[in-house]
């Protein structure tokens, strides 16, 4: 490796050039996840779900950051962002940015899809498209299934404009009675609106018999109109006598960046208060079609309070998520294999026959566990279910930040408090839009017999952990599982994420001390092992990097060219720990950043941070994991310092969140997260590198790379075949 010199410092640089802006680099993250969908070289069904990927995760971008940034304008806030923008402008290249998203979308889904899934007799139809009588057929399907359910809601002197929820699919009609007619509207010929919203309970794509022009049955094929269509088409019988004028469907986001005082007697109530809240917060965007009705739009705009610069128009599906079902469709041959995680091999059935043999497996050393590469039931799942089970288990406790409706964890843990083992769960409430679902569990929770508790007070607990005390012959001993994922097995088959089963002593007395300050009134702040914000995780962070700072100064660490820094997380934005890098970065350490989302420091500026790079993989799976690498003057990495952690390195993180960072001290799984970083690193499949102004580069793929090699086979692929034990490839 060659000697890393530090930099001479240059001119001071200006604070708004340090920093890129955190919502424009999330659009930019979305742009590399839209790209799956429009990239050839993936399977046609994965586009389809890749293009509803990109629709949810933007509707998530306008409930929590565009709702805050015109909260923000509408209080007349001037206060630039670290990069220097104020709201005003923000918004306007927030929204230049959307449209120029949304438009590549649309372009994708007419141009590239529906051409391709008709080749493989795959029909998204429109009413026009159908002959008369597959008409028929779903008029008749509607009249039976459809029409009972709806309920047009009129807007006229006695009828107030009606409540529109939060992405919810409408369908806007002006009307007017015929001359001379009597009855509903005013006077004849008056237009008024009706709004008719399409409803949840039914499914929203109509699968149609398919038939030659002639009225022959070719049978059953995929075949498919929307919902939308249906209704749409079908509105005479739900206005009748009445003339139809414009007709127009939308879609509207409401703002959910809703913050009420946290009431620090009842945190339960604070958060059904804020749902209430959320509920009726302000509108901040509205889908149509391209060319919408003016009458129709200006009338649900004005209604809206909205403004025409928070009005998208855009082709397409009215929301993307109802092709949903279209990319989970059985035809092997148009998507990805199936993965099927492994056993992780200490956990083996030859080797864990009995609930005893998970507690030994992690007596004899620390288990790193990979999802979803390695299964999450046949590890996580198991080490609660054996504790819930085993007649030695003492106490369980555990965090739940983010879990299935259907989660295995509950029921054990409602198991074990059944049996009369002292069981205690932190469930915080406020993890954002899955409020409603945690409150459920706590108090199904709370029925068992379980020990709840419902959060730390002005802090939301995002740490991964729990920790089972279980009696042996030496006496009470503890095991902890630490990870980096939420105890969900849904997301567990779907994102990356690491996890450490350990009954290190030192380890496990952390994790008490922390139980300790979650469920009770414990002040503890310090702790041996674990890094725990908002405690010691800055700190501890900032100290490691200092570290190979002097390493650097000294001409020593990896390779005799100074400090080493590699670290994965999801998304990069806290400012000290930013300069603090830029600071290492000029002492001539090499730090290598693996941010999957946004990223705020600017990488490869001279005299700033020349000795950063900063790559981004986006793939099959959602890289979800965040380890950390301090080199601490080793050559080889697997004697340098590792840590696994539940949090990013953001500021509400390091000082909002109560998170937990654990050390990997076996060096068998420090070479594994080597090997994981290798992969990463090689990557020409999924990787993209940030370039100083915000942009990102797609890795050009390499003509000479065996097409079994990682750089041709990227990270998840390369990973998959690594864990079906077919070597590195």
């Amino acid at each position: 490796m060659s000697t890393i010199q530090p930099h001479a410092p240059a001119d001071p640089i200006a604070p708004d050039q340090r920093y890129l802006n955190r919502d424009l680099s999330w659009l930019e993250f979305n742009r590399r996840v839209l790209a799956q969908a429009t990239d050839p070289r993936t399977p046609l069904l994965a586009r389809v779900k890749f293009l509803g990927i990109f629709a949810s995760n933007l509707d998530e971008f306008f409930m929590k950051r565009v709702g805050y940034i015109k909260k923000q304008l509408a209080a007349g806030a001037t206060a630039p962002t670290p990069d220097g923008l104020t709201p005003g402008p923000l918004l306007f290249a927030v929204r230049s940015m959307v449209h120029e998203l949304i438009a590549e979308q649309s372009r994708c889904y007419e141009s590239d899809i529906l051409p391709a899934l008709a080749e493989h007799g795959v029909r998204l139809l429109r009413y026009a498209d159908l002959n008369d009588e597959q008409r028929a057929d779903i008029d008749r399907w509607f009249h039976l299934n459809v029409f009972p359910v709806l309920t047009p809601l009129a807007v006229d002197p006695g009828h107030r404009f009606p409540f529109i929820s939060n992405l919810s699919e409408n369908i806007g009609v002006m009307v007017s009675r015929p001359g001379g007619s009597a009855g509903w509207g005013g006077e004849s010929g008056d237009r008024h609106f009706a709004r008719v919203k399409i409803p949840d309970v039914l499914p929203r794509l109509i699968p149609v018999r398919s038939r030659d022009r002639d009225g022959a049955t070719k049978g059953f094929t995929a075949t498919y109109i929307s919902l939308e269509e249906v209704i749409r088409n079908n509105l005479d019988d739900l206005f009748p006598g009445m003339t139809i004028h414009d007709v127009m469907a939308f879609r509207v986001t409401r703002n959910a960046a809703v913050e009420i005082e946290e009431d620090r007697e009842d945190v339960l109530q604070s958060v059904e208060n804020e749902l209430r809240m959320r509920r009726f917060a302000h509108a901040v965007r509205i889908e149509v079609a391209p060319n919408p009705p003016r009458a129709v739009l200006n009338f649900v705009v004005q209604a809206l309070r909205l403004t025409p610069e928070d009005v998208y128009e855009r082709g397409g599906p009215l929301e993307y998520a109802d092709l949903f079902p279209i990319a989970e469709l059985d035809l092997p041959h148009l998507k990805e294999a199936k993965w099927n995680p492994v056993v992780p091999p200490r956990l083996s059935p030859e080797l864990i026959e009995n609930d005893a043999d998970i507690f030994a497996a992690i007596r004899e050393r620390d288990i790193l566990l990979h999802h979803p590469y390695e299964s999450f039931q046949a590890s996580v799942e198991r080490f609660i279910a054996a504790a819930a089970k085993d007649p030695d288990v003492l106490a369980i406790k555990q965090t739940i930040y983010r879990t299935s409706p259907d989660s295995p964890f509950i029921s054990s843990l409602v198991r074990a408090a059944e049996d009369g083992k002292q069981v205690a769960v932190l469930v915080e409430l406020r993890a954002r839009f899955d409020e409603s679902k945690n409150v459920r569990f706590a108090r199904m929770l709370e029925k068992a017999g379980v020990h709840v508790a419902y959060g730390v007070v002005g802090l939301k607990t995002h740490c991964k952990t729990s920790l089972v005390v279980r009696r042996e012959a030496g006496g009470l001993r503890s095991y902890a599982h630490v990870g980096t994922g939420n105890y969900n097995p849904s997301t567990a088959q779907l994102y990356t994420d690491l996890g450490l089963l350990t009954c290190d002593r030192a380890i496990t007395d952390d994790v008490v001390n922390l139980f300790n300050f979650l469920t009770g009134r414990s002040l503890k702040r310090e702790y041996d092992q674990l890094m725990v914000a908002p405690f010691s995780m800055r700190d501890g962070f900032s100290k490691l990097i200092d570290r190979e700072i002097e390493l650097a100064k000294a001409g020593k660490g990896v390779g005799a060219g100074g400090g080493r820094i590699i670290a994965k997380m999801n998304s990069l934005e806290d400012k000290k720990i930013t300069e603090k890098l830029y600071e290492a970065s000029q002492a001539g350490v090499k730090i290598t950043l693996i941010v999957r989302g946004f990223c705020c420091l600017r990488p490869g500026v001279p005299g700033l941070s020349e000795n950063i790079n900063v790559i981004s993989i986006v793939g099959r799976f959602l890289e979800h994991s965040r380890l950390f690498y301090f080199g601490n003057g080793a050559k080889d990495p697997a004697d340098g310092t590792w840590y696994i952690s539940s949090a990013d390195w953001m500021y509400r993180n390091l000082s909002t969140r109560v998170e937990a960072a654990v050390p990997v001290k076996d060096r068998e799984a420090r070479q594994r997260l080597q090997r994981l970083v290798d992969i990463m690193l090689a990557d020409r499949r999924a990787a993209w590198d940030l370039n100083p102004d915000g942009s990102y580069t797609r890795r050009a793929a390499d003509p000479k790379a065996a097409a079994d090699s990682v750089e041709a086979l990227g990270t998840f692929q390369t990973l998959m075949r690594e864990a079906l034990g077919k070597g590195n490839a």
